[in-house]
């Protein structure tokens, strides 16, 4: 098909369509970045031909981690390959993980980020796949100095909610004097445009409303406004956005933002059983068969599944709480606790339950296998993207403990567009208290009308998840929405100066 081809520009010569994706260095962003890669890897035009390239770059230390084989050496130029994409990873000018604690040190990162990512696609060029399009992950402002350089089209994966998009547009476009004025009141609404329902303070993205004065806040929003700016001059037609959600899910949503953003929902983003996942900390020590039999022990639908995430780590209040309300509880428990980063007093605490033999606890779990065991009741989560459409899609109701970034509007829509589930309170340290796990997780585990409800409607959305994401099915069709209105489009980048120079940031 001649869609097939894509003319990069300021070239006569054809060549095959080649997305960049760049991943922010954390799991929460690598995981759906890579599914995002292997599906454009494996889409064909409908007679089997052309075949789409893609190749997921992350920083080196990450890289690493996920690579241990590739060493410690200097910045290898050869792309790893598993048999469906390339990795080419990228310096970020430290290159062990050290994350910039001020803003002389953000400022590296973005010039030798840019840099390196500038070398990797003369190198991609130079071996005859050049770049026709660069993918990120939300905010990395590199990619927009790369993106500026090179004159390649670019897009945003947006691994949030349509949502959460939504509420991050109108606030650069009319309504963040509105917000912010009101963000030391938790109950104060906002009706946004398009959306069904206003959001309170409460639920909006965190650095939005954070009252505290925070220099990552401040950053944070910056580089959401840059990359709106960046990318709204290209035009509406190249304002493109792939997110992880389905129409069927967040309807509203998607039309109020498809109103000003090209906007392509390809989700839910998921792996398979072939796409293996990544994990950045050690689990070598990981008994998959203990866990997997405890869990065969179990009545059905009775155990408490609690896990907070792959960044968090907890402190030793925090986990004594957890600990008190499955207690009171009385019902079997999967509990995951990183073991690296973890306190003494933390580990003394955990001591004392596992001698207890109420439930296990584990260092880590592969948790798609977990929520999708039929003994899973409810799923106790921080309320990350990731881990609510994994519940979603595997119909485990969902007792959210939201506290940062986009949790508490992952929370929101949970309980009050899909009650899918019941957003627990944090108390004013901002602890989410034994007592009140305990009442949560009655709520959606006991026998009332409100619990039945719940399962009844987790039921349902696994259904929508399902359809979206079968062969052939929406994801699949916006997915190649996207590649051929890649294909069809100039997208061509404004040459304009960034918001801030690379020396403000």
């Amino acid at each position: 098909m001649a869609e097939a081809e894509f003319l990069p520009h300021g070239r006569g010569d054809a060549v095959r369509r080649h997305f960049l994706i760049v991943a922010f260095g954390v799991q929460s962003h690598i995981n759906p970045c890579r599914v995002l890669a292997r599906r454009l890897a494996q889409l064909q035009d409908e007679d089997g031909s052309s075949p789409v390239l893609a190749t997921l770059s992350v920083p080196l230390f990450t890289h690493r981690r996920m690579f241990p084989s590739s060493g410690d050496g200097v910045l290898d130029e050869e792309e790893a390959t598993d048999g469906v994409i390339s990795y080419a990873p990228y310096s970020d000018g430290f290159d062990d993980g050290t994350d910039a604690k001020d803003a002389d040190g953000r400022a590296r990162i973005r010039r030798a980020s840019s840099q390196s990512l500038s070398a990797v696609v003369a190198r991609l060029a130079a071996r005859g796949r050049p770049v026709t399009c660069i993918v990120c992950s939300l905010i990395l402002p590199c990619v927009l100095d790369v993106a500026r350089e090179h004159a390649i089209p670019m897009a945003v994966f947006w691994i949030q909610p349509a949502t959460v998009l939504a509420a991050h547009y109108h606030y650069f476009h009319g309504y963040g004097e509105l917000i912010a004025s009101h963000a030391a009141d938790h109950a104060y609404e906002v009706a946004l445009p398009g959306l069904g329902r206003p959001l309170r303070i409460r639920d909006f993205p965190s650095f939005y409303v954070d009252t505290t004065g925070g220099e990552v806040a401040k950053f944070v929003i910056e580089m959401f406004r840059e990359q709106f700016e960046f990318m709204e001059a290209q035009g509406q037609s190249a304002n493109k956005y792939l997110v992880n959600t389905f129409d069927e899910l967040e309807p509203a949503a998607l039309a109020a933002v498809r109103q000003h953003l090209d906007v392509f929902a390809v989700g839910p983003v998921l792996g398979s059983s072939a796409d293996a996942r990544i994990h950045l900390f050690d689990h070598a020590n990981a008994d998959s068969k203990r866990y997997m039999d405890w869990l065969g022990a179990q009545p059905e639908k009775s155990v408490v599944y609690v896990s907070f995430g792959s960044i968090s780590t907890y402190v030793k209040q925090q986990i004594e709480e957890i600990v008190h309300g499955l207690r009171r509880c009385g019902r079997p428990y999967l509990l995951v606790v990183r073991k690296d980063g973890r306190q003494e007093d933390v580990s003394r605490c955990l001591d004392d339950v596992i001698r207890e033999g109420q439930g296990m606890v584990v260092e880590w779990c592969d948790q798609q296998a977990v929520l999708s065991h039929p003994s899973v009741g409810c799923f106790i989560t921080h309320c990350g993207w990731n881990s609510t459409v994994e519940a979603m899609a595997l119909g485990v109701p969902v007792v959210a403990a939201p506290s940062m970034f986009d949790q508490p509007t992952n929370a929101f829509l949970i309980e009050e567009e899909w009650a899918g589930g019941v957003r627990g309170e944090r108390n004013g340290e901002g602890v989410f208290t034994g007592a009140e796990l305990a009442r949560c997780v009655e709520m959606v585990m006991g026998s009332d009308a409100r619990a039945v409800e719940i399962r009844e409607r987790v039921e349902a959305l696994k259904g929508m998840a399902r359809r979206a994401a079968a062969s052939g099915g929406p994801a699949e069709r916006s997915l190649r929405s996207f590649v051929k209105a890649c294909t069809k489009d100039s997208m061509s980048p404004t040459m304009s100066e960034p918001i801030l120079s690379k020396e403000e940031i």
